[in-house]
């Protein structure tokens, strides 16, 4: 299997002065950028961290987290980015499952993590020459996604996934000299990570933001000659709101939009401005992109045809390839899907059969090979880009000792996409919390944007004659 070497100290060697990454006003060139990490690389030796151990980090975005990601590469040992919006409640298992060696943490976070040390001081300034190479199949990541039950599994992604992925990304959009990618998707999702690799391995610059920020992006876009970004529609929406119909530069290419469809209108308030918005499908076990609009047949109808290299296919319940315009199962094949689930060998084989991934979304291709994506995954909301999982907050609200029965669905909403609305059953001799009280109660344990937007009392649930719950009914209820 071929070796493959850090793209950081090749870009150091072929062109040190490139910039490499910003964050906060400061840059960094690729021979700077292959000296930091060089110091990272030293303070994870120093702490016995090597070949195959992981470290769990817990931080927004910050300049530390690029760092810590290539200075692993060099050693051989995974990268576990956590959720910055989880509680504690909810990233105590995380942590559990992957086993760390090593827990870091910005400062403001630490609290949700006992074990962890800050992250903005964890380099000396001693240096470490170590610089694995890789192999394809040598695992990178451990991102933890939810599947429909809501028990976080971790998709295992390797060097090679986002190597390829990277490949597939540059062919689909077209080559460009040294593309400069706006870094405002978390590090901790696998959109994020794919803009980290992808500029290095492709010679380019990460622009880092903190996080998203509309006025920070048209600037970035206006100012820092910012070619490539990756947004969904809420953030498109909050952009062309702050542009005020300004045109973008020549030097701006394309933005992605992921994390749901994307309203026609809003896609043509984009082209009126020069921006060109081209709409993807993705997820975390295909290493981010498996299809995308290709830029000279973009019309914002579909997701787009598979990316070159990722094949995407639609399936009926037997797993036979459906024709053009008939609904199914969404399943992929590539070299950009994931290792498999870690220390989950039963959801691993269920996921990956027969060489293709399992989506359990559905879809429909049109005669060109064009996905529509119908729903990601049945009972899947999705909101603002942000999975959010009915049986999580499901267990949560079973819990409060006035609740005997609870249903999470999605409904629409003009400015999220989605948001989780909540039915629930009283329990025999308890009086129906008020809202206020329930909140509080989900809030103990549950992120933010997994909080019901509503909570709604009912005497029962509905359900078929085999006892399934039926949210089709309650879906129809809630948007009444």
């Amino acid at each position: 299997m071929k070796s493959l070497a850090c793209p950081i100290r090749e870009g150091a060697g072929l062109h040190p002065e490139a910039q490499a990454l910003t964050f906060t006003g400061r840059s960094w060139s690729y021979r700077e950028l292959d000296e930091e990490v060089g110091r990272w690389v030293a303070a994870l030796e120093t702490r016995g961290i090597c070949e195959g151990q992981r470290v769990a980090l817990l931080a927004t975005n910050h300049v530390a987290s690029v760092f810590l990601f290539w200075a692993l590469g060099r050693l051989g040992a995974l990268f576990a980015p956590l959720n910055a919006r989880l509680t504690a409640a909810e990233l105590a298992p995380l942590v559990e499952d992957v086993e760390p060696g090593l827990v870091l943490a910005l400062e403001p976070l630490r609290d949700k993590l006992p074990r962890a040390e800050p992250l903005e001081s964890f380099a000396g300034t001693a240096t470490s020459g170590t610089c694995r190479a890789l192999e394809e199949g040598s695992p990178r990541v451990v991102l933890f996604t939810s599947g429909t039950t809501g028990r976080p599994k971790g998709a295992v992604l390797t060097e090679g996934n986002f190597r390829a992925s990277a490949r597939a990304s540059a062919a689909n959009l077209g080559p460009h000299p040294a593309p400069r990618w706006l870094g405002t998707l978390p590090l901790f999702h696998v959109g994020g990570l794919s803009m980290l690799t992808r500029t290095a391995y492709e010679g380019g610059c990460l622009v880092l933001h903190e996080r998203f920020d509309a006025e920070a992006t048209n600037r970035a876009i206006d100012e820092d000659a910012v070619s490539h970004a990756s947004l969904v529609a809420t953030t498109l929406e909050r952009v062309l709101d702050v542009r005020g119909g300004r045109r973008v530069p020549s030097t701006f290419r394309f933005a992605l939009i992921g994390g749901g469809p994307v309203p026609v209108p809003l896609l043509e308030r984009a082209r009126a401005v020069g921006l060109v918005a081209l709409q993807t499908y993705g997820l975390t076990e295909s290493c981010s992109q498996a299809a995308t609009e290709h830029p000279g047949e973009a019309d914002g109808r579909t997701a787009g045809p598979a990316l070159p290299g990722v094949e995407v296919r639609v399936v009926d319940a037997e797993g036979r390839p459906r024709g053009p315009g008939v609904e199914g199962d969404i399943q992929v094949r590539g070299p950009t899907v994931m290792a498999g689930y870690w220390r989950r060998p039963e959801a691993t084989r269920e996921a990956l059969r027969d060489g293709w991934l399992h989506t359990k979304d559905l879809g429909v291709l049109d005669e060109r090979g064009r996905l529509t994506v119908l729903s990601r995954r049945t009972d899947l909301i999705v909101r603002g880009g942000e999975n959010v999982y009915p049986a999580e907050i499901e267990a949560v609200l079973v819990d409060h000792p006035a609740i005997a029965e609870a249903a999470v669905v999605g409904i629409p909403d003009a400015r999220w996409g989605e948001v989780p609305v909540a039915f629930l059953v009283p329990r025999a001799g308890h009086a129906p919390p008020d809202g206020e009280t329930l909140t509080a109660w989900c809030r103990r344990c549950l992120a933010g944007f997994k909080q019901p937007a509503r909570f709604i009392w009912r005497e029962a649930l509905p359900r078929n004659a085999m006892g399934k719950l039926e949210r089709q009914v309650l879906r129809r209820d809630a948007s009444g």
